[in-house]
């Protein structure tokens, strides 16, 4: 299914590429703010509403600004709260143990798949993973997300990897800076930032 979406964006790209060289299109990025059959009749027509493109893509970059809950039930209610555990050294970001093992290296945080950019042996911080993540556990040693459980995605993918992980850890990607040399420990449910 991943491999079939691949396909199909390379092909709307293709066809948004003509539509900018046709002049209907300002950006060949603008066809991902129009739904599927507003994209066929733009194809179709020659005509495209500025004004929608740029009202959704404004939207966007709100949803983008927006933290995501730690935790989230079935019926919506966003529940906040912060760990009471003593048993983390001082400092430490807490989370939720979720794949054991204990790593030390990189940390590269990451807010979107398609600007990764990792090396063998990387400590991916990111705010959650789906599917499309799923390559980029090849490459890391470790995990650490914003928001997720014991059977989120980044959770199961990391214990099927081997790969020590932490979920829930608040503000994560804020508090962790790309680069900074990080411990995470999947057995106990924190991350250590040891050194710039």
């Amino acid at each position: 299914m991943i491999c079939r979406y691949f396909h199909y964006k390379r092909a709307m790209l293709a066809e948004a590429d003509r539509l900018v060289e046709a002049g209907v299109l300002r950006d060949r990025e603008d066809i991902f703010y129009l739904r599927f059959e507003e994209l066929r009749e733009v194809v179709r027509t020659g005509e495209v509403d500025h004004r929608l493109i740029r009202e959704r893509a404004e939207a966007f970059g709100g949803y983008q600004a927006l933290v995501p809950p730690r935790v989230l039930t079935s019926d919506g209610e966003a529940v906040t709260g912060s760990y009471r555990r003593q048993d983390v050294p001082a400092g430490a970001l807490v989370g939720l143990p979720v794949s054991t093992g204990i790593v030390e290296g990189r940390a590269r945080v990451v807010l979107d798949v398609a600007e990764a950019d990792l090396e063998a042996g990387d400590i991916l911080a990111t705010t959650s993973t789906d599917p499309s993540w799923s390559p980029v556990f090849v490459t890391i040693a470790g995990l650490v997300t914003e928001v997720g459980g014991l059977m989120t995605h980044g959770a199961v993918v990391a214990r099927e990897y081997g790969l020590p992980a932490v979920v829930g850890v608040e503000r994560a990607t804020r508090s962790i800076r790309d680069g900074q040399r990080i411990r995470v420990n999947g057995t106990n449910g924190y991350v250590e930032v040891l050194a710039d």
